[in-house]
């Protein structure tokens, strides 16, 4: 599924220097820094002397960057064509750059300025995270503890794992569950709640040692954390974190986006312009990508982190907390050849070091139905930079952080960071599905009448979906949206189905096949939802 909150994402990535495989890391070269596993064995603190070998900062590179920064961001809006952006820079515990550019929504011309709300997607991990260290460093819950702990009735597919694995491995995304899962569910409409009980389903890879990107394993991790304190995610966040921090606008719940006056809206890319054409509800998955805020709330939470957990002169989190989820936990990707570089990702972090020699931490996040992020700390520089933009992900919000991180640390970039991460993202866009960009058979057979095809099917896993003549054709009708999706015939018992949502990639088109037997469907198989072998459907 390319529900996007994880690709950028879940085809992880670091915001550094690209690899060769956007699948192994979108923004790979990042070296492993070895570092003790838990938050008691921990010394070092953000902010420190960085490393005795790492090169000097340029004497005016953080200064040149800010100063550059507005043509800078002008610069990558006119060759991505992404409506809009809001920035800020955060230097020596203070914010030294918030600025809006562009337009909330095409066509209405409203400025976006700093206090402008944003869905910031998959960057809503790195803030889950430093939620969750908070409640570890209160006592409430270990980073170590067991999910069942918390979450007694939580299954995966292998017993042994589903009573060890740990609200770390969900937050590291190493707990075994394939690469998005849920994301196919959620799409269809099932709750938070119908989509973790449906886990028990889905075959496991091996623990601890693969990697594999899933917005809801962060959502599971986060969910313990909120059961221990006996509560709710979005309440938890809003009591323990958001109303200390002060980011009045910022919040897990949708309806809070969609009531202010003062958001920007998604545009998603069709026919190479943005347009705006979609919502983008993310409350099943809320943790892992329903953040929404703006620039200035989340530059508190970027002078946090490199005050060492301190805020208005009080201790909301210590370091010896947050520090497991800002060093690295898994491999996000691993080196093919010895001139490769190996991706890290910690609880909710990406974690990499620079060419300099020091550390740095980010995150990005998208949904393809038009929003991109990113943001980026090195704290041995005590700099910090978070951008949002209105705009699907066509390598904008990175290439404005590689741009100005580059700067701060260097004097002057290194490359030309939107067009290295524009060429990496075009590959989002590519269409999915075996019958895509193909045309039909020229001697395709024909099917059976209508009536050998329609029924109720059932399907342990996305439950029930009905086949039924609709405006003329075959439609298939699936999940609790009771989304419908017409059936374009291709050949004999074989169908084309094109996707929607966040899988509706122009060219896109996948293969529904029917089992039948005597002149009647039995079953059918739909290739889009297959991925873990749940795409099978058997007539009740």
């Amino acid at each position: 599924m390319r529900n996007i909150c994880s690709y950028l994402l879940f085809r992880q990535s670091p915001l550094e220097i690209p690899a060769k495989s956007i699948y192994a890391g979108l923004m790979a070269g990042v070296l492993a820094v070895p570092s003790p596993l838990y938050a008691d064995e921990v010394s070092v603190q953000l902010g420190a002397t960085p490393p005795s070998d790492a090169i000097a900062l340029s004497a005016h590179g953080i200064d040149s960057a800010i100063k550059q920064l507005p043509d800078s961001i002008r610069g990558v809006m006119k060759r991505s064509g992404v409506p809009g952006v809001a920035v800020a820079v955060v230097h020596n515990g203070k914010t030294v750059f918030a600025k809006g550019f562009g337009v909330r929504e095409l066509g209405k011309e409203q400025p976006i300025d700093e206090q402008t709300r944003f869905q910031i997607a998959s960057v809503s991990k790195s803030v889950t995270a430093t939620i969750a260290a908070v409640e570890v460093f209160r006592g409430t819950v270990s980073w170590e503890d067991p999910i069942v702990k918390y979450l007694p009735k939580f299954k995966l597919h292998d017993p042994y794992v589903t009573q060890h694995v740990t609200i770390g491995d969900f937050f590291s995304h190493r707990t075994g569950l394939p690469t998005t899962t849920g994301d196919e569910l959620e799409n269809l409409g099932f709750d938070r709640g119908a989509i973790i009980e449906k886990f028990a389903q889905i075959p496991l890879e091996d623990f601890r040692t693969s990697y594999n990107y899933a917005n809801f394993g962060t959502t599971i991790g986060a969910e313990a954390v909120a059961a221990a304190v006996g509560s709710t995610w979005e309440s938890l966040a809003e009591k323990v974190f958001f109303e200390p921090m002060g980011m009045e606008t910022t919040s897990y719940r949708y309806s809070d986006f969609i009531k202010d006056g003062n958001r920007a809206s998604l545009h998603a890319l069709q026919d190479g312009k943005f347009q705006p054409l979609y919502k983008r509800d993310p409350d099943a998955q809320a943790p892992a990508g329903g953040v929404s805020s703006n620039v200035v709330d989340l530059a508190e939470w970027l002078k946090l982190m490199l005050s060492g957990g301190i805020h208005g002169g009080k201790q909301l989190v210590d370091m010896a907390s947050l520090m497991p989820a800002m060093r690295p936990q898994s491999f996000s990707s691993h080196v093919q050849d010895l001139s490769d570089r190996s991706g890290a990702y910690g609880f909710g972090f990406n974690v990499s070091v620079e060419a300099n020699g020091r550390t740095s931490m980010g995150h990005s996040g998208a949904f393809l139905l038009g929003a991109s992020t990113a943001f980026k700390i090195v704290p041995s520089a005590d700099v910090g930079i978070i951008v949002l933009t209105n705009g699907a992900p066509v390598g904008a919000a990175e290439g404005i952080v590689g741009q100005f991180i580059d700067t701060a640390l260097y004097g002057k970039p290194t490359r030309d960071w939107f067009g290295a991460y524009h060429a990496l993202t075009s590959s989002l866009f590519m269409p999915g599905g075996e019958l895509a960009d193909r045309q039909k058979p020229s001697n395709a057979v024909l099917p059976l009448d209508g009536s050998a095809y329609e029924g109720v099917y059932e399907n342990p896993y996305f439950n029930a979906a009905e086949v039924k003549t609709v405006d003329g054709g075959l439609s298939l009708i699936i999940g609790p949206k009771q989304m419908v999706f017409p059936l374009e015939h291709w050949d004999e018992n074989v169908f084309a189905l094109t996707p929607t949502g966040e899988d509706a990639i122009p060219g896109s088109r996948y293969v529904v096949t029917f089992h039948v037997e005597k002149g009647r469907a039995k079953g059918f198989n739909v290739e889009m939802y297959d991925g873990n072998g749940n795409g099978n459907w058997t007539r009740q």
